[in-house]
């Protein structure tokens, strides 16, 4: 897959080869064209050395082999990327300037395009370079809005690039087909908490990062993604989802309430606790030789929604650690009236909690296909798909 980087003279030129270098090991084809004055920050021959392409610099270049360069680079994209863009070329592409060779080859491509602004607060807040974003949303080019930091002229504001990671999954994202296109995905993710006194709680070891490549896969897919997640999760979160946070399994029922009716698939990811307290201590527990705690059965918030779906696909998980866990789960897969369960076993090595691989066995009205050890960002494709009936 063919990538243009545009480089513009920001002096967040640099983070590009960063960038440059994690689309590499993605195994994308990447070729650069800087603006003139962008060399004054990097040198051209910086992301020559990492793409094996010449960086093209000028309109008309005599070691370029003859052609109309900027329409064959312009052909071979399939992602047009501006990082960073600097508030003057955003003016020049939001009213089709095209004086160089990056302002030309950008307007001549007809692939997905985005732009990463990096500039001084003041110049990013200007009512004219708003409206210059608000123009190329209004042509279909994707923003990743500039972060607040400390910029490079001593200020502090909106106007920091972009994480080069968001921007990265950004770029991810427009590669991606989209057959998931105007659905709205619900994923739940990480643990619940249900309190015993101020101080303590009852948990479970859940890190959160299967829910998060399945929100991860919906979006890339296309679909408008809401992830409800544990507070106090700290992981990266996939670029453009929207998170609401949860603690015990009430605050997730009741999030789980708000967006399953207009929801077209929901996937049940979290590892909710089945017990909490019954009588919540106000003041911490004093240390005695021994402690009983008398507790009862929380919400069943899957068979809720299991018994209330209309629409909606709805995807369950297990995780077992017994050898009758198929047993289980098919049995979990009815009571719960699930379209799809996700079945794992904690005693098979790579599978379970916190690890960045799994192995997982689907369960539908067909019958089940266990597959193999893969990493979980895989495994979130082929869920999503298999639950959403796409390819």
């Amino acid at each position: 897959m063919s990538i243009i980087l545009g480089v513009t003279s920001s002096i967040a030129a640099y983070k590009s080869l960063e960038l440059v270098s994690k689309l590499l090991k993605r195994g994308l084809d990447v070729e650069v064209i800087m603006s003139e004055n962008a060399t004054n920050f990097v040198t051209p021959e910086c992301f020559s050395a990492l793409t094996k392409h010449k960086t093209i610099t000028k309109t008309f270049d005599k070691n370029i082999h003859y052609e109309v360069e900027h329409i064959s680079l312009a052909k071979k994209a399939e992602v047009f990327a501006l990082v960073p863009a600097t508030a003057n070329v955003i003016a020049k592409i939001a009213h089709g300037l095209a004086d160089d060779m990056l302002t030309t080859t950008f307007l001549a491509a007809d692939c997905p395009k985005l732009v990463a602004p990096a500039m001084n607060t003041k110049m990013y807040e200007n009512m004219i370079t708003q409206d210059n974003l608000a123009l190329l949303k209004k042509y279909g080019i994707e923003i990743i809005e500039p972060s607040v930091g400390h910029l490079a002229c001593g200020d502090t504001g909106k106007g920091h690039l972009a994480d080069i990671d968001d921007i990265e999954d950004a770029i991810l994202q427009a590669l991606c087909p989209k057959p998931l296109k105007g659905q709205k995905i619900v994923v739940t993710a990480g643990p619940t908490k249900e309190k015993i006194d101020p101080v303590r709680f009852i948990s479970n070891h859940s890190s959160g990062k299967m829910g998060i490549a399945l929100a991860r896969a919906s979006k890339h897919l296309g679909a408008e993604v809401t992830l409800l997640l544990n507070r106090d999760n700290d992981l990266r979160l996939p670029y453009g989802i929207k998170v609401e946070r949860f603690d015990s399994v009430n605050d997730l029922f009741e999030l789980s309430l708000k967006h399953f009716a207009k929801a077209d698939g929901f996937l049940m990811c979290a590892a909710v606790s089945d017990y909490r307290v019954k009588h919540y201590q106000d003041e911490k527990i004093k240390k005695e030789a021994e402690l009983h705690l008398e507790l009862e059965k929380t919400r069943d918030i899957l068979s809720y929604l299991g018994a209330h779906k209309k629409q909606q696909k709805l995807c369950g998980f297990a995780m077992e650690t017994s050898k009758n866990d198929l047993a289980y789960a098919y049995e979990k897969f009815k009571h719960k009236n699930c379209d799809l369960l996700v079945l794992n076993n904690l005693k098979e090595e790579g599978a379970g909690f916190k690890g960045d691989t799994n192995i997982v066995t689907l369960i539908d009205a067909k019958g089940h296909e266990k597959l193999e050890l893969a990493l979980k960002e895989e495994l979130g494709f082929v869920i999503v798909k298999r639950l959403m009936g796409v390819e």
